[in-house]
């Protein structure tokens, strides 16, 4: 156990992030490139249709896309769990699971997650940028 300060909720985003990135990484590389490219269009898909939309997108493609499972399996467990727990030893949720959970909560519910998926994917966005194959070849 460490005696300094806690992390801060924006250093504990950017440790998952970083820890997505990796498991990213060992992939091949179809499949970081599609993960960079869909991690940097989520952030300006979730402004511009809302964080359901750009989700509901993902998973659409997730069918032909495992890349894009991947990052919709990322943003949901940061969200639904490592969020508040960041030192849960569950599995990441399957990734339909945030969809789902948006559908049934309440409004406050949305906004808190719209703006952890935003601030979340800062994280991830550059991180992959810097440690991925470039997805835009």
């Amino acid at each position: 156990m460490s005696d300094g300060p806690a992390p801060t909720l924006d250093q504990r985003r950017a440790r998952h992030a970083w820890e997505a990135v990796a498991r990213i990484k060992s992939r091949p590389g179809d499949v970081q490139k599609a993960y960079q490219r869909e991690a940097k269009r989520l952030p300006v898909r979730t402004l511009t249709a809302g964080v359901g939309h750009a989700l509901a997108f993902l998973k659409a493609k997730a069918k032909k896309n495992d890349a894009n499972d991947e990052l919709l399996r990322d943003v949901a467990d940061w969200v639904i769990d490592k969020r508040k727990r960041p030192d849960s030893p569950e599995e990441r949720p399957r990734a339909g699971a945030l969809i789902e959970k948006i559908v049934k909560e309440d409004g406050t519910f949305l906004q808190v997650t719209t703006d952890e998926v935003l601030a979340y994917m800062q994280w991830l966005t550059r991180f992959a940028e810097a440690e991925l194959e470039d997805g835009q070849g």
